[in-house]
C-alpha cells in the first residue's frame, strides 16, 4: 500500500526534530547543520504525506458510512471531492520521494566546441552561446566567459563559460552532447543546406573537498599567448596548460595577461573536468544510474538537431519535435525543451525506484 511507503519518511522527520532539540546536537555545529539540511529536504515530502494519509483515512471512513441511512448521502458527496485528490497527491509525492542529485544546486562550467563543419560550426557555437545567455538572463543567472578561441570567420572554435545561480546544473545538465545544425551558410551561393555539429559539455563546479588534486599530480606548462589579448601577448609566457597526470586531462587558459590569473582559471577548469571524469566513470559502472539519465550523458551522443529551413528543433532522446526554432534561438525560450526533458527524467526515475 502506498501509505505504508510514506511512514519511514515521517518517522525520520520526527526523529530529526527530536535530535535537533537535544543538548548534545546543540553543541555539535557540524551534526546540527547536517540534520537541519536533511530536515529541510524532507519537509515538503512529509507535509504532502500527512495530507495524503489524512485524505486516505477520510475516504475509508466515508466509504463505511455509505450504507448509513442518515449520513450516506453526505458521505457520497464528500467522497466525490476526496477521491480525485488521492492520485494527484500520489503523483506529487512520488516526485518528492526521488533521490536528489547532489549536483543540482551547483554552478557549472559550460564548454562549447566546434566540431564537423569548420567555420559554420564555429558560428553555431556563438549562436548556441547566445541562446544560453538569453535563458540565463531570464533565470537571473550570472554568466562569465572563462576562455575563448575565436573562429577564423567569426564565432568560436571553443568557448568556456561559468554560469552561477539557483538550480543551474539541475536545469542544464541534460544539455551535454552533440548538437547538430542544418542550415544554408552565408557563404553558400547555391542555396544548399549544410550540416555542422558542435559539442556541449555541462560540468558542475567543485570545491577542494570533492576533488583533491595533489600538487605532484599536476604538470604545468607555460607558453606565449596567441590572438587578441593586449600588449603582453606574444611577449611573455602568460598562457598556462595544466595536465592531470593520473587521468591525462588537460586545461589550458591564455585569456588573461597574468600567468597567475590564467593558472587559477585553468585549475578551476581542470578540477571540474576531473570531477566530470569521475562522474562518468561512476555512471558507466552503474546500470541503474544510467537508466536515470536522459540519454547516456556522453559528449559523443547526438542529442539534438536544429533545422533552420524548417524552423524545427528535434531532441532525439525523447522524440520531441518543436517548430519554434526561431523563438528558442532568438529569445532563449528553452523551457519548451527543458520541461519535457525533466518530465521524462522524473518518469524514468519513478519507474526505476519502483514507486
Amino acid at each position: 500500500m502506498f501509505k505504508e511507503k510514506l511512514q519511514p519518511f515521517i518517522d525520520r522527520y520526527n526523529d530529526i526534530n527530536t535530535l535537533l532539540s537535544s543538548q548534545d546536537i546543540a553543541t555539535d555545529i557540524t551534526r546540527m547543520t547536517e540534520l537541519s539540511k536533511e530536515q529541510s529536504g524532507l519537509s515538503a515530502l512529509v507535509e504532502k504525506a500527512l495530507i495524503y494519509i489524512e485524505t486516505a483515512d477520510a475516504i475509508t471512513e466515508n466509504k463505511e458510512l455509505l450504507s448509513d441511512a442518515e449520513l450516506g448521502d453526505l458521505a457520497k458527496e464528500e467522497l466525490s471531492e476526496l477521491e480525485p485528490l488521492l492520485p494527484q497527491l500520489e503523483s506529487e509525492i512520488k516526485i518528492l520521494m526521488l533521490p536528489k542529485d547532489k549536483n543540482d544546486d551547483k554552478n557549472i562550467l559550460l564548454e562549447l566546441r566546434a566540431g564537423a563543419g569548420g567555420d559554420e560550426a564555429a558560428l553555431f557555437v556563438a549562436d548556441i552561446f547566445r541562446m544560453y545567455s538569453r535563458y540565463a538572463e531570464q533565470a537571473k543567472w550570472k554568466m562569465e566567459i572563462i576562455s575563448s578561441n575565436d573562429g577564423t570567420a567569426g564565432g568560436y572554435k571553443e568557448l568556456i563559460a561559468q554560469i552561477s545561480g539557483e538550480n543551474v546544473y539541475a536545469e542544464l545538465k541534460y544539455e551535454g552532447g552533440i548538437h547538430r545544425v542544418q542550415r544554408v551558410p552565408d557563404t553558400e551561393t547555391q542555396g544548399r543546406v549544410h550540416t555542422s555539429a558542435i559539442t556541449v559539455a555541462v560540468i558542475p563546479e567543485v570545491d577542494d573537498v570533492e576533488v583533491d588534486i595533489k600538487p605532484n599530480e599536476i604538470k604545468m606548462d607555460t607558453y606565449r599567448s596567441s590572438g587578441c589579448g593586449g600588449q603582453s601577448v606574444n611577449t611573455t609566457d602568460s598562457a598556462v596548460r595544466l595536465t592531470h597526470l593520473p587521468t591525462g586531462i588537460v586545461a589550458a587558459i591564455q585569456d588573461e595577461k597574468s600567468q597567475h590569473k590564467n593558472k587559477a582559471k585553468a585549475m578551476k577548469v581542470l578540477k571540474a573536468r576531473v570531477y566530470e571524469h569521475m562522474l562518468q566513470a561512476s555512471l558507466d559502472e552503474s546500470a541503474s544510474q544510467r537508466k536515470l539519465q536522459v540519454g547516456s550523458g556522453s559528449r559523443s551522443e547526438k542529442i539534438r538537431t536544429y533545422n533552420y529551413p524548417q524552423n524545427r528543433l528535434t531532441d532525439h532522446r525523447i522524440g520531441l519535435t518543436l517548430y519554434a526554432l526561431d523563438d528558442i534561438m532568438s529569445n532563449g525560450n528553452l523551457k519548451l525543451i527543458f520541461e519535457p526533458l525533466m518530465a521524462h527524467a522524473r518518469t524514468e526515475s519513478i519507474k526505476e525506484a519502483g514507486l
